[in-house]
């Protein structure tokens, strides 16, 4: 049964470790209102260990570096790993006392390290487990609870085994499925070649929608455009629509060509067509207000603005700027003040 409180996410930034940290999400609510952004992945054992520290939910105490988020951020969910259904659990509760809007689970990360905790992409040799994790998170909190996977791992690869992987998850309560639509190879290629190397098998995807249709299905990888993410979402070449679709890195390499995102697939009339990057930069302002002045360093949010003007003339030598000045440790919020002024001189 699904909660009628809950949205419908058509289109969300993938969880991404060292991108998609609390300023470039903040970054990202300049651009789109209605996506569903994600945190980077918190391991549930590190949340255990932070949450049983004196101070660690108070400002700058580990908890709430490792959770903590600005409301604007919101609608956002908290990506977990693990496979402990006991700490998963305390994770969920958690993300709800945090005032997150979903907790996910990640069984698509193929990364080595991953591996040697046995979570991430490892797991989905084992769907009982992941049930029982899921069942663990949806009993500890209201928070839906859903899962980032792929589509198999090395041999074990077949529909069937991804069919049977799904029904058994979301038996255990599992409100929604971002696939990967690569399988992982666990060994031979690092988590940049399984983005790049196994092949895309959408139609896997669109196949478990259609066998499925009762499931939410969301789509992950490959997607460059909002025309590439449109096709899922409507009945094309495949016969189905998918219920959502998941872009990672083609948002944070090129933030702007992402502007539509609320005009044209949540249908909000009243979002702008286009978003000037100086824009961007006078978003952020307050929030950079807020986080230098409680002590935080302006260069953790300007990094992530290395990219938000491209193909422009003087693009390079505006980032060669702004990134010497922020750089600065005494670099004050000024920084992106002058660097939209500087923008806005230019037309942008």
């Amino acid at each position: 049964m699904q909660h009628a409180a809950w949205p419908r996410h058509r289109f969300s930034v993938a969880p991404m470790m060292d991108y998609t940290d609390r300023h470039f999400r903040v970054l990202m609510r300049q651009i789109t209102r209605h996506s569903l952004l994600y945190t980077e992945m918190v391991v549930a054992q590190a949340l255990h260990h932070a949450r049983c520290e004196p101070g660690a939910a108070q400002l700058g105490g580990r908890l709430e570096r490792l959770i903590g988020f600005d409301p604007v951020e919101r609608p956002l969910a908290l990506q977990v790993g693990g496979d402990d259904p006991g700490l998963l659990a305390e994770a969920a509760r958690l993300a709800a006392d945090w005032g997150y809007d979903e907790i996910n689970l990640n069984v698509g990360c193929p990364s080595e390290k991953v591996q040697k905790g046995r979570f991430g992409a490892c797991l989905m040799a084992e769907p009982d487990h992941v049930a029982r994790c899921v069942a663990a998170m949806a009993a500890a909190s209201p928070l839906p609870v859903t899962v980032k996977h792929r589509i198999g791992i090395d041999h074990r690869d077949s529909y069937a085994e991804l069919l049977r992987f799904v029904d058994t998850v979301a038996e255990a309560g599992c409100r929604r499925f971002s696939v990967h639509a690569r399988k992982a190879w666990l060994e031979g290629l690092d988590p940049k070649q399984n983005r790049t190397i196994p092949p895309l098998r959408y139609e896997l995807v669109h196949q478990l929608k259609r066998d499925r249709p009762q499931r939410r299905i969301e789509l992950n990888g490959g997607l460059q455009s909002l025309d590439d993410c449109r096709a899922h979402l409507q009945a094309n070449g495949f016969g189905t629509s998918l219920d959502g679709t998941m872009v990672g890195r083609a948002v944070y390499d090129h933030p702007l060509r992402w502007c539509g995102i609320d005009r044209e697939l949540f249908e909000d009339a009243a979002a702008p067509e286009t978003v000037p990057p100086s824009h961007v930069l006078r978003g952020l302002l307050p929030y950079a207000e807020r986080w230098c002045g409680r002590g935080g360093r302006l260069w953790p949010i300007a990094r992530h603005l290395v990219h938000l003007v491209e193909g422009v003339s003087g693009a390079r030598h505006w980032r060669y700027q702004l990134s010497r000045a922020a750089g600065d440790r005494n670099a004050a919020p000024e920084v992106l003040e002058l660097a939209a002024r500087q923008l806005e001189e230019r037309g942008y």
